[in-house]
């Protein structure tokens, strides 16, 4: 049923012969628009005709495929051919439902990119060298990324955002107190550092903290691109400029203050596991946001068009994305780098802030799973993307192991293993802290931390903490995933 899905929204693009060929141009398409006289919704493009929302939407296809080409980058027919034709054609299918899945998915995205924010707890530190047993010969980590694994840098850069409310318990209400960790507890990183034997990760921002096992150089809010290469397209980045290639200079500026020359940096990258991401999706968010619906007007042409436009400008930006995340992956590995894991991004259509903007009622927005298939596209439109670069990476650094992990479809297992698991089957989509009751209990007024929000009997049930980011036990379960059931592939280290 999944699988016929994206078959399902395609075909109407096919039958109309707007998408699918890598002969057409817009101007093509918009002659064959005209041609058939579409009325609905149109505006005028000569005097024989007018092109139809759905010939327009048609355009906006060609045009961000003509982008991609424009910056050299193959749309590797027919994986991404095909997932950004269906993820756009959708629309030509739906019109009403999809503007309304947009239209609300835009509020939602405005508050996935608004980071998690915590004060550091007073609990103990760790005890200080510890002693190490390497696993698979692993005995440091290496850290890059967003919210998902940042242990505590954007408190330490300076938090900002919507969510200062978050800055205490209950987060961290596990772990005994808010460390800087998006969750009620540990993290997916914590739980692989635990299982290698090593220190949980501190913070490169952390003065004075324990680097000999590794660094976690993670910012919630983190892009894949620059600032300044997202404001060359008009995108701002709101919460931090810790963007992917501010982390890897840190790492560089570390080796050059801990290390004697490059040979030493390869001796110990050769003993080390090294993880570029997750990152990319704030880059998406903020590309939405910069193009959400003026107030007033959720279902006229001009609305219409300017959510078209933030799916284009948010498509367009994904060859881009994956290029930050596999060249800086490139450099890691020309620096000495053995083995490197690169995650993809979630699903998004099954994050429950996204569904509860959303709450749409017509089933045909949902795929097998209960997501909006919609958001999972876009998705995996990037995920298809970033397997490719990590193939040519292979090809590049035959004697490393690259492993790319699948969030992915590991947060897919883990919703249809829920009662498996220990989950409440009847909450995988409910948010454990937060407000709002209902099937996802959100409310962006009345976010985690925020008066009137309350945290649910028993978090280890569920799989959403907050609406955006996953319970300490869900992290644990995303971990053994993709560690210890094949999620990550290659298997990037050998457990005993």
């Amino acid at each position: 049923m999944l699988a016929s899905w994206p078959y399902v929204i395609y075909r109407p693009a096919i039958r109309l012969g707007l998408v699918g060929s890598p002969k057409n141009s817009v101007k093509k398409i918009k002659r064959t628009c005209c041609r058939r006289r579409k009325t609905s919704f149109g505006i005028d493009c000569s005097a024989s005709g007018s092109v139809s929302v759905s010939c327009q939407t048609a355009i906006l296809v060609q045009k961000a495929r003509d982008r991609l080409q424009e910056r050299s980058i193959k749309t590797h027919p027919p994986a991404c051919s095909f997932l950004l034709a269906a993820f756009v054609a959708l629309a030509v299918r739906c019109m009403a439902t999809m503007a309304r899945i947009l239209l609300a998915a835009f509020v939602a995205l405005l508050v996935v990119v608004s980071p998690c924010h915590a004060r550091p707890a007073p609990a103990p530190q760790q005890a200080a060298k510890e002693k190490v047993v390497a696993v698979d010969g692993i005995t440091a980590i290496y850290n890059f990324g967003d919210s998902l694994s940042d242990t505590g840098n954007l408190l330490r850069e300076g938090a900002t955002g919507m969510l200062q409310h978050t800055t205490g318990l209950p987060y961290g209400s596990a772990i005994g107190g808010a460390t800087g960790r998006c969750s009620d507890g540990y993290l997916m990183i914590d739980y692989l550092a635990k299982d290698l034997g090593l220190p949980l990760l501190n913070p490169y921002l952390d003065d004075g903290a324990d680097f000999s096992h590794g660094v976690n150089f993670a910012v919630a809010g983190a892009t894949a691109l620059d600032a300044a290469a997202l404001a060359r397209r008009g995108v701002a980045v709101p919460h931090t400029n810790s963007s992917l290639g501010v982390q890897l200079q840190r790492f560089k500026d570390f080796m050059s203050a801990n290390t004697q020359s490059p040979e030493e940096i390869r001796e110990k990258l050769a003993h080390s596991l090294v993880m570029v991401g997750e990152i990319g999706g704030n880059d998406y968010n903020y590309a939405f946001s910069a193009n959400k619906p003026v107030a007033g007007g959720a279902r006229n042409i001009y609305n219409f068009g300017r959510m078209a436009t933030g799916v284009a400008e948010a498509m367009a930006l994904v060859p881009d994305v994956v290029r930050s995340v596999t060249s800086a992956a490139r450099e890691l590995l020309d620096m000495g780098a053995t083995r490197v894991v690169i995650p993809g991004n979630f699903p998004l259509g099954c994050v429950p802030s996204y569904m509860a903007a959303v709450n749409e009622t017509d089933p045909a927005a949902y795929d097998a799973n209960g997501c909006l298939a919609a958001l999972n596209l876009f998705a995996q439109m990037h995920n298809v993307l970033l397997q490719q670069g990590i193939r040519e990476l292979r090809r590049s650094y035959p004697s490393a192991t690259i492993s790319y992990a699948d969030y992915f479809y590991a947060y897919v297992r883990m919703l249809r293993d829920a009662g498996k698991t220990g989950f409440d089957e009847g909450a995988r989509t409910t948010a454990c802290c937060g407000a709002g009751g209902g099937a996802y209990n959100f409310d962006m007024d009345r976010m985690c931390g925020a008066p009137g929000a309350s945290v649910c009997a028993r978090p280890d049930e569920r799989i959403s903490w907050d609406g955006v980011h996953l319970t300490q036990r869900a992290n644990s379960v995303m971990s053994d995933l993709l560690y210890h059931k094949g999620f990550a592939s290659p298997a990037p280290v050998e457990f005993p």
